[in-house]
């Protein structure tokens, strides 16, 4: 009994001495690191909720801790098991070093996504137009912004192409103008077709009274006369105002179709800000 006694302390001994210690205290280490990462997540996460982020901006901030506290607690554990602390950051810079370039256009758009979350240009729920594409926000990523045109296509956009490319938020200020451009012939009274077109417009519920709708003579042409048609509307009734405005003016042409007034319609937007 006594020589059993004798061999397991001696065991204990021989493993203290042989590096029990260092796993020990490494375990404990490893075991107090996550337990402290789970903590500063959670202060994390609060810290982002009281900031009001967007949930993009939140959680890319919660992951980019993440991974230096895992990347901090590697080099702890390396360190106590008495690894070299600078082989392993070598090793962490070349891997980085290798991503970097394997993935330039992916972290270029990585980069203008953390723009975009942070500066918020625009927003979920506008409606903007990139480089010629027109539709909905729908949701906005760290690589890129998917959009819903009018169409009803989904449409996914790298977000370095939404930053190099003039964007077009067509939802962030509360007015917008239609402007209808169209030709009068000389043969008939432009003042009499602008005016009842200009009466219309102001009567309409859909088109607002302030700032007054106008009706504008803009150019003598060789054959007919330059109109152009001015009514503004709330952004999220400008649909409304446009159709308006459109009947108004082709129902009134009509009224003076005795002279031959009409040879093309154009629509242009225009925005407006509560100033």
């Amino acid at each position: 009994m006594e020589d059993f006694i004798n061999g397991v302390k001696q065991f204990f001994s021989d493993f203290l001495y042989d590096g029990g210690i260092t796993i020990v205290r490494t375990i404990a280490f490893a075991l107090l690191g996550l337990v402290i990462l789970k903590i500063v997540r959670i202060i994390v996460r609060r810290a982002t909720l009281k900031s009001k982020l967007d949930n993009a901006a939140a959680t890319f901030v919660i992951s980019i801790i993440t991974v230096l506290l895992y990347i901090a607690l590697v080099i702890v554990v390396a360190s106590s098991l008495g690894i070299s602390t600078a082989g392993i950051i070598a090793a962490f810079s070349a891997i980085a070093l290798a991503i970097a370039l394997a993935l330039q256009d992916s972290l270029a758009s990585l980069a203008n996504g953390v723009i975009i979350i942070f500066t918020k240009p625009f927003k979920k729920g506008d409606v903007i137009i990139i480089n010629g594409m027109e539709g909905r926000v729908e949701d906005i990523r760290l690589f890129n912004t998917k959009i819903i045109t009018f169409n009803n296509e989904e449409v996914i956009i790298p977000n370095s192409d939404v930053l190099s490319n003039t964007l077009v938020n067509e939802s962030n200020l509360p007015l917008r103008r239609v402007e209808l451009e169209f030709y009068v012939s000389y043969s008939a009274d432009v003042n009499e077709v602008n005016g009842t077109i200009l009466s219309r417009l102001c009567s309409h519920d859909d088109i607002l009274a302030t700032p007054a709708p106008a009706v504008s003579i803009d150019k003598l042409g060789e054959s007919s006369v330059k109109c152009t048609a001015y009514a503004w509307g709330t952004n999220s009734g400008y649909g409304a105002a446009k159709t308006a405005a459109k009947d108004i003016v082709y129902a009134t042409l009509r009224e003076f179709s005795a002279q031959p007034s009409v040879s093309r319609v154009e629509l242009v937007e225009r925005r407006q800000s509560n100033d």
